[in-house]
């Protein structure tokens, strides 16, 4: 984290999903990262935290200002080949918290659980025009899955301990 910048990360509660939803909505719609027909998915956070683990990054004052759904078994992955692998989706950061850590810190949070829970693999989709993003991806191992259906996805691994 950058000096004085504090960020905890946690599971999300049902209180959280109107903010998570309007993050995620924001983000991705203010940078043009989606179509318009995806933006119901991006707010449907209920559905995700079915589907997935839902974590929160909060900062000192308990606001949340970034979440991520980690993706450890089940269909919402879409991404995964096997049992071996976790999946994370829909990572967004507030922009005025950009740069100060906090999207590295859901990932690492994100690879530690994965770890915790026997996976040898990370595997995400992202878009080309996610520049930032595949920035800190590379510097966390990730690197374009050139065998994958879809062309923007990436592995990291294997997920062992000291990485």
């Amino acid at each position: 984290m950058t000096s004085g910048t504090t960020v905890s990360i946690g599971p999300a509660t049902p209180g959280d999903f109107d903010r998570i939803a309007e993050l995620t909505v924001g983000v991705y719609t203010a940078e043009d990262l989606v179509s318009p027909g995806y933006v119901p998915q991006l707010a449907d956070v209920a559905g995700r935290a079915e589907r997935a683990d839902l974590l929160v990054a909060r900062d000192d004052a308990g606001l949340v200002v970034g979440s991520v759904a980690l993706v450890l078994s089940g269909d919402f992955g879409e991404v995964t080949e096997s049992d071996d692998e976790a999946a994370f989706r829909m990572l967004a950061v507030d922009a005025d918290m950009r740069g100060r850590g906090v999207g590295e810190a859901l990932v690492r949070t994100c690879l530690d659980r994965a770890r915790a829970a026997g996976k040898r693999r990370m595997v995400l989709s992202t878009g080309e025009e996610m520049r930032a993003a595949h920035r800190l991806y590379e510097r966390l191992g990730f690197s374009k899955d050139p065998t994958a259906p879809h062309h923007s996805q990436a592995r990291g691994g294997p997920l062992q301990q000291g990485r």
